[in-house]
């Protein structure tokens, strides 16, 4: 049978980090693609306790339905946890739980954009939004990315030009370039968006990984009048797999997401819900995120090192405060074929795997020199032999 799918899918392809990490299930493959925590990081045995707490406690519950805004005690600690970053306003912000930042991201979007609209996003930026916002066939229109953030003279242009409805932004260590936006750039992009009547969509799921610097606080601290959409997610402070996200909003805004979640799954696990309400009522969440910070700061650093001691001189790469990732940029001239040569080189000679940047473009046929490494998921003796396999590839495609 011939399928005829929906506009609205028939121009989604596969994640390339997905096709990609298809590799590393040869066991000789070390993996640099992947986006996950450090396994080390995660709280197992603190969550296994939990969960036997849970079943044996409050079982009617753990297994029940619940509410589409999600489990009232978890969505308190949330506010807490935001009012105390000076996040949350009681006047008119209210927060939903989700199944982790992806669907917090695509929901925000559906709620506000039409087909044609505009969302401008960093140059590169996180495909999984990415998709989410071309499922809904808007114009995405890409901000060259620098150090310090989105380039603000792009951004002003864009939102004079364009019927620009959301801006899309990962301030902290963003995914894939790990570079942190400026506190300068941060107020200057809010009374731009203010300007021009769009709304801010702040994904922040690593902001809580810094290791490096000072604290940077976030764009909605700004928010006067719910101009700002947050979202987070406990998928790299406590797990991924229990898919637990949540965006803090103008009410109004949260309440047309409730009715765009009911039509998606009802509502967030409970199972997931309870057991992040719990560790946080029950752990003391700085100790914890210390102790990941810790794990983070030594792997970013012995990443680093390697790449500096096995890396052709020729490669330039990032080098983040946080999170869970580094951006290489191949030398001048080089083509983006010659760059996904060398990624497919890489795991199919080599046996590493790592992204290429073609996976983070805005349009098909964007031009680019990078690719993105992961340390948090590796282990120490798997970053010095990749970075060393890969140092070896890079000399032999690039020289010394």
């Amino acid at each position: 049978m011939v399928y005829e799918f929906s506009q609205k899918v028939s121009q989604l392809q596969a994640s390339a980090i997905r096709e990609i990490l298809k590799y590393t299930s040869d066991p000789q493959v070390i993996s640099f693609a992947a986006g996950s925590p450090a396994p080390e990081a995660l709280p197992s045995k603190e969550l296994e306790e939990i969960s036997k707490e849970l079943i044996a406690e409050e079982p009617s519950l753990v297994f029940q339905y619940g509410v589409t805004e999600g489990y009232a005690p978890l969505r308190e600690e949330v506010k807490k946890l935001l009012a105390a970053k000076g996040c949350f306003n009681a006047e008119y912000d209210d927060v939903i739980i989700t199944s982790g930042a992806q669907q917090a991201n695509e929901l925000s979007a559906k709620v506000l954009c039409n087909e044609g609209d505009t969302i401008a996003v960093e140059a590169p930026s996180f495909i999984g939004s990415l998709n989410a916002f071309r499922s809904y066939h808007v114009d995405l229109a890409g901000i060259t990315l620098h150090e310090d953030g989105i380039d603000i003279g792009e951004l002003e242009n864009t939102l004079k030009t364009k019927k620009v409805k959301l801006v899309y932004l990962i301030p902290n260590f963003q995914n894939p370039t790990g570079n942190t936006m400026s506190w300068e750039k941060r107020q200057k992009a809010f009374e731009l968006c203010r300007k021009y009547n769009a709304v801010i969509l702040e994904d922040n799921p690593y902001g809580d990984l810094r290791f490096a610097g000072e604290d940077i606080k976030s764009i909605k601290t700004l928010d006067t009048d719910g101009s700002v959409i947050y979202s987070g997610t406990f998928s790299k402070i406590l797990s991924p797999g229990i898919r637990v996200g949540y965006v803090c909003a103008h009410k109004d805004i949260i309440q047309k997401i409730v009715v765009c979640k009911q039509v998606a799954d009802v509502h967030t696990t409970m199972w997931s819900q309870m057991l992040a309400c719990r560790f946080l009522k029950k752990y003391d969440l700085d100790t914890h995120l210390k102790k990941l910070r810790r794990v983070y700061e030594h792997k970013t650093g012995l990443m680093l090192s390697q790449i500096e001691k096995n890396f052709s001189g020729k490669i330039e790469y990032t080098k983040p405060q946080g999170g869970l990732f580094i951006w290489c940029t191949l030398p001048e001239g080089v083509t983006t074929a010659q760059m996904t040569e060398f990624c497919t080189a890489a795991v199919r000679d080599y046996k590493v795997a790592a992204v290429p940047g073609t996976a983070f473009t805005i349009n098909d046929g964007d031009e680019t020199r990078s690719f993105r490494l992961n340390f948090s998921t590796p282990t120490d003796e798997q970053i010095i032999k990749g970075c060393e396999l890969l140092g070896a590839l890079s000399k032999e495609m690039f020289g010394e």
